[in-house]
């Protein structure tokens, strides 16, 4: 299993061709949110970045869980845990490639409609420790995956909502690779807590809803010295 998702799911990121593809893409994408309101950006919010509404708002939401995701796999590759093994290292290596593609493709296609660069807090996190670093990969990535199905519906710009759907099926198997390696060759990788035995759809959930636990806003907070809001949002 671990050998197929090295050389099948996570082959790295070309860097240059991604700077090159996100430069085109992002100027159409900005071609649109031109046209969008200054109401729709990026505002402070009592000491938080609230991320604004309407599509701008939506992408700058995604950006930020992107910048969250990226730093968290970008401190795990500077020093593995304790007896990670090639294999994993591998996996969380091509993982951090494609979430530093994610945020920077946000960062392009929004430009000055862009929030800035969040600073974070790791401080519960033990990254020499397997069981720790693995759990938070896993609640980021099952929050990602919920936060693009949930934020889908309101994305107004098909081009934006093509894109959204392209980069929560990588999502969604970075979450099923990190369950295999928490938990190898069960049924796990989609489990029912994130996947509607009745309907077989993966769970979805807007940026404020509380429904299930903390809302995705209040999750990532928790990693964030740089708070954000949605107050725009669903």
């Amino acid at each position: 299993m671990h050998d197929y998702l090295q050389e099948t799911l996570y082959r790295p990121v070309d860097r240059k061709k991604f700077l090159r593809y996100t430069g085109l893409i992002g100027g159409t994408l900005m071609l649109g949110l031109s046209s969008c309101s200054k109401d729709d950006g990026p505002a402070s919010n009592g000491g938080a970045i609230d991320v604004g509404s309407g599509d701008t708002g939506i992408l700058n939401f995604a950006y930020a869980l992107e910048q969250l995701e990226a730093a968290f796999y970008i401190k795990v590759n500077a020093a593995f845990y304790t007896n990670a093994t090639d294999a994993e290292k591998k996996i969380l290596s091509d993982i951090m490639n494609h979430e530093v593609a994610h945020r920077d493709f946000f960062k392009a296609a929004l430009s000055t409609s862009a929030i800035g660069t969040l600073q974070f807090n790791w401080s519960a996190v033990d990254f020499t420790n397997r069981t720790a670093v693995l759990a938070t990969a896993k609640a980021l990535e099952d929050t990602g995956v919920s936060a693009y199905n949930g934020a889908g519906r309101y994305i107004q710009n098909p081009d934006y909502l093509t894109l959204a759907g392209k980069i929560v099926s990588v999502e969604a198997r970075h979450a099923a690779a990190i369950r295999d390696l928490i938990n190898p060759k069960s049924a796990d990788f989609a489990g029912d807590d994130v996947v509607a035995a009745a309907t077989g759809l993966d769970f979805s959930r807007t940026p404020n809803s509380t429904t299930g636990g903390p809302s995705i806003v209040a999750t990532a907070n928790t990693f964030l010295t740089t708070k954000i809001s949605a107050t725009k949002l669903p």
